[in-house]
């Protein structure tokens, strides 16, 4: 059974990636985002860099799971769904999420149809995608943990039997830890903790 806290993204931008057409020229690239407003920005370089091009045409989606995915299309002056969708397409066929891709286009003179513009966008956006660094991720989620100093021991035998990550911790008379757990250990764990005398626990996802 594939797993469903896990997903798959890229950390750096790709590579400028070309092909081309009939003198048309295609360059693909792929961005990791997180927000639709690094999207604009994202554009507005590749309008500075490529400022003699026709269109900037891209399609995006971020969420770290299918149910909060949010994604856009945009075909930039071609034809409807020549473009945009054919990019989105790539990027629900490699199954990433938290990224843009933009496929700049240089009119080479001669019109390709909408089948070779729906081609040329397409695979704009797989060759940008394979020459992208893709990684797996996991989707997790963060507790606060709160206890006296004299429970130290037993959360941190816990915190080290579990492998569970400390995002942030304040250790004085009065502890405060913030954990990450994976999705699919989340429930567990909090039962673990929850269970203790004289620590508590709470969701910091709400």
């Amino acid at each position: 059974m594939e797993a469903t806290d896990i997903y798959k993204t890229i950390t750096k931008p790709s590579p400028e990636a070309l092909f081309k057409d009939r003198n048309s020229k295609f360059f693909g690239y792929a961005f990791p985002i997180t927000s639709e407003d690094e999207v604009k920005h994202h554009i507005e370089d590749l309008k500075k860099q490529h400022h003699q091009a026709r269109h900037w045409c891209y399609a995006y989606q971020f969420g770290k799971q299918e149910k909060d995915f949010v994604f856009r299309a945009n075909d930039d002056g071609e034809p409807n769904n020549s473009a945009g969708m054919p990019i989105y397409g790539q990027i629900q066929s490699f199954k990433v999420t938290n990224l843009l891709i933009v496929v700049v286009r240089y009119f080479g003179g001669t019109k390709l149809g909408l089948g070779g513009l729906i081609n040329a966008y397409r695979t704009g956006a797989q060759i940008a995608l394979e020459a992208s660094e893709i990684v797996t991720r996991t989707v997790n989620i963060e507790y606060g943990i709160t206890f006296d100093y004299k429970n130290m021991n037993t959360v941190m035998r816990i915190i080290k039997e579990k492998n569970l990550k400390i995002t942030k911790q304040t250790l004085e008379l009065s502890c405060e830890l913030i954990i990450s757990v994976r999705l699919k250990d989340a429930s567990s764990i909090f039962e673990i903790f929850d269970t203790l005398y004289e620590i508590n626990i709470k969701d910091l996802n709400d």
